[in-house]
């Protein structure tokens, strides 16, 4: 497996329980874009959503805009979405998706670290 350098402004997010690999497109957007504890005001600079599975990026999408997290939101779930955040996108490029589908991304995480959130090339 290879590493990949993350050039864009990008939000990693880890969704270990949520992902399974006979998933839908649309299963895994709906698991991966919402209720998510962040700093908006950095979020709100990213391009891409890049969703990861155990160090590996299963998906990637393009952001449009980040809103709070609601249970009327489509997302299946219940519990505190108080201070929580979704986004709305859709897939990336073909060639953004290509470039990073597959590859790893392990060395953007600090082992121990359990936050599912991860911000590359934003301030």
């Amino acid at each position: 497996m290879s590493f990949i350098e993350i050039t864009e402004p990008s939000v990693l997010i880890r969704i270990s329980k949520a992902y399974g690999v006979k998933m839908s497109k649309d299963e895994l957007y709906n698991s991966s874009r919402g209720r998510w504890k962040l700093n908006k005001t950095i979020a709100n600079n990213a391009e891409l959503a890049i969703i990861i599975h155990k160090g590996i990026v299963r998906e990637v999408y393009k952001i449009f805009k980040w809103q709070p997290a609601t249970k009327d939101s489509g997302l299946n779930i219940s519990g505190d979405f108080d201070g929580r955040f979704e986004f709305i996108g859709e897939p990336a490029p073909k060639n953004i998706r290509e470039k990073y589908n597959k590859k790893s991304v392990k060395h953007y995480f600090v082992k121990g670290n359990s936050n599912p959130i991860n911000y590359i090339n934003l301030k």
